[in-house]
């Protein structure tokens, strides 16, 4: 049976390229790689750095197959629309010039298209996909019913992955870093208590609970009973939430702890230079 594409229908049948003013766009052009930076506004935020050291092997061998798609920008460089892996592969290759399609386009269709074109590919988390989906909604005021038609989704996984978004930061993490699936998420969500939520999560990742234990476990808590064998959660830390959301701002680890003076840390850790880069390009943007 021919697996179906879990996340709809192309980026072409999106956006009607019509509408967009593609000057110049029909022609592939070698581009300079040093004259190329990432969409600020890439919802992706996390790379797998494996997956992109064998495309950089195989760029090597057999060049970039697909070429990327660019804008031009007012200092007369180039943004990324799509292809920012295939763009960090060839850097790791070694490639002085990548082949592109430059399109003309706003502010605001750059945003549309790069949050399209990443919310389509299967090998995002799902946390990726639902913020990937309330940019989309909050940029263009969109409704989940539009939004749905826009996509050639059904509502209800707008919905589902929507839903994500109001789960404790630690589970969001462990979702993001496929400690969990989504269907564990989903099962969780039936329990009220975010407390409960995490003792329940930690249950997940110790006992290694398969869905359908989650759904029971969530029904006999619902039912008052269940929650007596759940692990005791550890004290909470005030922090925990804020360096979770910058963890995932910045795709990389936050940590923040502090005495009882009232002194303390943000510990931000790092792989490689390339990710550090990455991680100061991000604060340079925000001094914009």
């Amino acid at each position: 049976m021919a697996k179906r594409n879990a996340l709809g229908r192309g980026l072409d049948s999106l956006i009607s390229l019509g509408d967009i003013n593609t000057d110049g766009s029909s022609a592939i052009s070698d581009i300079d790689i040093s004259r190329i930076s990432p969409n600020p506004d890439q919802p992706r935020r996390m790379f797998d750095e494996e997956s992109i050291a064998e495309l950089a092997v195989s760029i090597r061998e057999l060049g970039i197959v697909t070429p990327l798609t660019l804008r031009l920008s007012d200092d007369g460089d180039y943004q990324i629309i799509a292809g920012e892996r295939r763009w960090r592969a060839a850097k790791i290759a070694g490639l002085d010039k990548v082949p592109a399609y430059v399109r003309t386009v706003s502010d605001s269709e750059m945003t549309e298209m790069a949050l399209i074109e990443n919310i389509q590919r299967e090998d995002l988390n799902a946390i990726e996909v639902a913020l990937g989906f309330k940019k989309l909604i909050d940029t263009y005021n969109l409704t989940q019913e539009r939004l749905s038609e826009r996509l050639g989704k059904k509502r209800a996984t707008i919905a589902n992955h929507l839903r994500l978004l109001r789960l404790p930061a630690e589970i969001q993490l462990g979702l993001r870093d496929r400690k969990l699936d989504m269907g564990h998420a989903r099962a969780i969500l039936s329990i009220d208590d975010p407390k409960v939520q995490i003792k329940v999560y930690q249950q997940i990742l110790k006992e290694g609970l398969s869905v359908r234990a989650v759904e029971e476990l969530g029904r006999r808590i619902a039912e008052g009973e269940g929650e007596e064998k759940l692990p005791v959660a550890p004290a909470p830390n005030p922090y925990k939430e804020v360096a979770g959301n910058l963890s995932r701002y910045l795709s990389a680890p936050v940590r923040i702890s502090k005495n009882a003076a009232g002194k303390g840390t943000i510990a931000i850790k790092f792989d490689n230079e390339e990710q550090l880069a990455e991680i100061l390009k991000t604060f340079e943007q925000l001094e914009r």
